[in-house]
């Protein structure tokens, strides 16, 4: 019964734009955070066609129960792997199951198919997280990335090497894997591969995560011994990555506000044999940067909180609304606000800024505007072969900074594998990627999707 109460709660909060769903999952203290997840995302994917059969039924009108909470008990009833709960909610949905399975079979007679997934729009953003690779960073602080090929070429596993182009990408299929085309400590797998209960993950010699997720650290790229810190860094999956990348040489600052999640990252870099980490339970806006503890910050990754827009799991058109005018310009000021602050720091080189946004609100006009405020820096150039690149921002008058800002930010659209989208759970990222540098030698990056 918790499962279904908790799951049609974060729906409620996903529909009200309080946040994306891996953060409100991740942030609501629930005991099977992955049986959630899981049931979260496919009751959005299902949304339209759950929606429709709770709506010819009048199972609301019947039951007294709440959409959200009757999608959720729908879905498990009639498309996923049975109801988990007993009781009276058990008693009832077995009540009106008949019903409710003769109009899913309606349905599909109607529209001409035969499995549930067929009933799917082939425009959904869900249909394209469904096709997204299984992206896999192997995590070089414990093993190397020939070892990881090896084993799992001895599991019976077969590696096709580097990736060459997208095509190679979509006919992944089986027990089949890439390494990726830019990435070089990223794997691909075909779209659902899990990893979960394997041991390279359990063992921490393997990270699920992102195309997308990983671009902020790889560009940042600081050397061993380097001084880095992480702004908004729970639940660490980045922060891992910028480890591995200084060889656990050097010192990495991490800040997260809320002391549950960094908690739970610890345990995260504990798994990924992280060392050189100093974690704070702070707001990174309160950071003096003229400290004696942090003045000599050399790098710094941004990631602050977004829209979640670009973010594959959102973009079902029954729960990604219009996005508020107020609520992306709060963000927006919130962001330019966090990178202003983090331009501040006297030692700063370089720098990476990045969202799960598609708005230029957060991206293209966020950098135009920092770089108005901050003469000092600039945006320089990043992967010459990435084939999206920045929108143009809003207007800036010719010769300010800014104005020709946008072909050295990067952008990965959600649903296009090897453009930054990937998976993580279910969802994509969209990716934007700038770098700036302190004149004329502290540089500043900016990847403006996760």
């Amino acid at each position: 019964m918790a499962l279904y109460l908790k799951a049609a709660e974060i729906l409620d909060k996903v529909e009200r734009k309080e946040g994306a769903v891996k953060t409100l999952v991740y942030d609501s203290k629930f005991q099977n955070i992955k049986q959630l997840f899981a049931l979260v995302c496919e009751a959005q994917k299902f949304s339209a066609v759950l929606q429709d059969i709770i709506t010819a039924t009048k199972l609301l009108k019947d039951t007294k129960l709440r959409m959200n909470l009757a999608k959720v008990l729908v879905y498990d009833l009639l498309i996923g792997q049975g109801l988990k709960c007993g009781g009276s909610w058990k008693a009832m949905m077995t009540k009106h199951r008949s019903r409710l399975q003769s109009e899913l079979a309606r349905m599909k007679i109607k529209k001409k198919v035969s499995r549930n997934q067929d009933l799917l729009s082939t425009s959904s953003g869900q249909i394209e997280g469904n096709q997204l690779p299984r992206y896999v960073r192997v995590n070089t602080l414990k093993t190397t990335v020939e070892d990881v090929i090896d084993y799992l070429k001895r599991e019976g596993f077969n590696y096709h090497g580097q990736a060459g182009r997208m095509e190679d990408l979509r006919t992944l299929s089986g027990k089949t894997f890439i390494l990726d085309l830019h990435l070089p400590d990223l794997l691909v797998f075909p779209p659902k591969t899990d990893f979960h209960d394997h041991f390279l993950y359990q063992a921490g010699h393997i990270i699920l995560q992102d195309k997308a997720s990983c671009l902020p650290a790889y560009l940042l790229n600081p050397p061993a011994g380097a001084q880095v810190l992480d702004a908004c860094a729970a639940p660490g999956n980045k922060t891992s990555h910028l480890a591995a990348i200084m060889r656990n040489k050097g010192k990495l600052f991490a800040f997260d506000l809320d002391a549950k999640r960094l908690s739970t990252m610890s345990t995260l870099l504990l798994r990924a044999g992280v060392t050189c980490q100093q974690l704070a339970n702070q707001d990174f806006l309160k950071v003096d940067p003229e400290s004696p503890e942090y003045s000599r910050v050399e790098y710094i990754l941004l990631d602050p909180s977004c829209s979640g827009s670009g973010m594959v799991c959102l973009r079902d058109g029954c729960s990604e609304p219009q996005e508020g005018a107020g609520r992306l310009q709060a963000l927006a000021a919130f962001q330019l606000r966090c990178l202003n602050h983090a331009l501040r720091f006297p030692s700063l080189r370089r720098l990476a800024y990045s969202t799960c946004s598609i708005h230029t609100q957060e991206n293209e006009e966020v950098v135009s505007a920092c770089l108005q405020h901050n003469r000092g820096y600039r945006l320089v150039p990043l992967l010459p072969g990435w084939p999206e690149r920045g929108l143009p921002p809003a207007p800036v008058p010719a010769g300010q900074p800014g104005h020709h800002s946008h072909p050295r930010l990067l952008r990965g659209r959600p649903g296009a594998p090897s453009r930054g989208g990937g998976r993580g759970g279910r969802g994509g990222g969209e990716g934007s990627g700038n770098a700036f540098a302190n004149q004329p030698s502290n540089q500043c990056q900016t990847p403006s999707h996760r």
